[in-house]
């Protein structure tokens, strides 16, 4: 049956622009389109969260960290993948409240800190959610050529149109309508290909024993994630789209609670799931991929379930990084222009597409852009969301991010005894990720930005 993977994924993906393009609103203006303003309940915002926040990656990263360095480090990715949710809970209605007609965290910059600031922010915020697109649909093009024998070219084409259609056409509100029912998708597939995949593994060896690394050793990778992944999805315009799109901040302390809630629920179930395929002595796989390895052998109903599982991941973490990619460039755009249509605000998304789609077709490594995107994001989060502090000042914001640049090369700086040895630990060779980049970054940017606030006025 060589027609059955192309029809299944076919339908999936037809589903999606179905719900997508029938949750947009006619004759709506450029604002609904890319904000939904005042418009979600809790409960839509905290799936929207979900979907939006699980990517492909899933799949992927938490399996191996708790397959070779165990469960504190799968901890830390749980929470790390969690944390930016609580951020948006305890910082989003303030902001609101401060920039209510506001679209990006951008803007919140400018308003605070002035132009310059807003678009080093912006630029932040486009790098990291082009490498995030790029990484997810390379991932479903690599997850379709091993699961089947369709090309995985197909699978990245079909998912880059098909949501392509349905947020040019629908905006935000499609993105926020597929969400709610890709939310419970893949709760639901996750939980099917999870339970039959973990029934097939071989009973455990009497001498089983959690994987683990040592403890320094675990804490610090459980600490670089939390760093990185929590910095960087502060820069995700998709995330700063729902502060606003909230029917109030109640709705989105809530919507934010919830999403971050089932995140971490979500995060260490797959993990465990790499645990326990570590234990039972199976083969992981050259490269490893512990999830993955609970299918070998699989029946073809069941790796069909994982392979919609997938593109369900993919389709919901891109839409929301086309919308907001396009939120972005469209409110750049007008504070340049002053004036742009919907029509053109629909062509910028597809535009924004092409050259992404070109590079996820190259099935590249994508891990060392993502971590070197990360850790600009974690040079500049701090000063950013202190500006909710009234005695931050646009001299404490600019000088708390030229900090975290140097606090990100300094550990190589000092442990090296060169200025190019540190610039290339912050780099990432290997694809790596280390802690001494992220938590300088944090730290320095963190006190040089509170030391030059605080500094008595004259």
């Amino acid at each position: 049956m060589p027609y059955l993977t192309p029809a299944v994924l076919g339908a999936a993906l037809l589903l999606f622009a179905v719900l997508g393009v029938r949750a947009r609103r006619v004759g709506g203006q450029l604002d609904d389109y890319i904000t939904a303003r005042n418009s979600q309940t809790a409960s839509t915002l905290g799936l929207s969260f979900l979907a939006s926040g699980m990517g492909a990656w899933i799949l992927f990263a938490p399996p191996e960290v708790g397959a070779f360095v165990g469960p504190v480090a799968l901890a830390g990715y749980a929470i790390g993948a969690a944390l930016p949710f609580v951020v948006f809970a305890a910082c989003g209605p303030a902001i609101r409240r401060y920039l209510p007609e506001g679209r990006s965290i951008g803007e919140f910059a400018q308003r605070r800190y002035g132009v310059g600031v807003r678009r080093y922010v912006s630029l932040i915020s486009v790098l990291y959610m082009a490498v995030f697109l790029a990484a997810e649909l390379t991932a479903i093009g690599s997850i379709t050529g091993l699961l089947s024998e369709m090309p995985g070219s197909v699978a990245v084409v079909g998912v880059a149109v098909t949501t392509l259609l349905y947020t040019a056409w629908g905006g935000l509100r499609a993105s926020l309508a597929t969400d709610r029912w890709q939310a419970w998708l893949l709760i639901a597939l996750l939980g099917v290909v999870g339970w039959v995949g973990w029934q097939r593994l071989p009973a455990l060896p009497a001498d089983a024993a959690l994987p683990s690394a040592p403890t320094g050793s675990a804490l610090g990778v459980a600490l670089t994630l939390v760093i990185a992944v929590t910095a960087a999805n502060l820069f995700h315009q998709g995330y700063w789209q729902r502060v606003w799109a909230a029917k109030s901040g109640q709705a989105l302390g809530r919507g934010a609670a919830l999403g971050g809630l089932v995140t971490v629920l979500v995060v260490a179930v797959v993990g465990g799931l790499g645990i326990v395929a570590a234990m039972s002595g199976v083969s992981l796989g050259e490269p490893p991929i512990p999830f993955f390895a609970l299918l070998s052998d699989a029946p073809r109903w069941l790796m069909l379930l994982a392979l919609v599982l997938a593109v369900t991941l993919v389709a919901s973490s891109v839409d929301t990084l086309q919308n907001g990619i396009a939120s972005l460039a469209v409110s750049e755009g007008e504070e340049s222009i002053r004036r742009i249509s919907l029509a053109a605000a629909r062509w910028i998304t597809v535009a924004l597409m092409v050259p992404v789609v070109i590079v996820a077709l190259q099935n590249l490594s994508v891990l060392r852009l993502f971590l070197i995107a990360d850790l600009l994001c974690a040079t500049a989060v701090v000063p950013v969301l202190m500006g909710l502090w009234p005695r931050m000042t646009t001299r404490a914001a600019v000088c708390g991010g030229l900090a975290g640049l140097v606090g990100a090369v300094l550990p190589g700086w000092v442990t090296q005894g060169s200025l190019s040895a540190g610039i290339l630990a912050a780099s990432f060779p290997g694809g790596v990720p280390t802690l001494g980049p992220f938590l300088g970054a944090l730290l320095a940017s963190t006190l040089v930005s509170l030391l030059v606030a605080g500094w008595p006025r004259r």
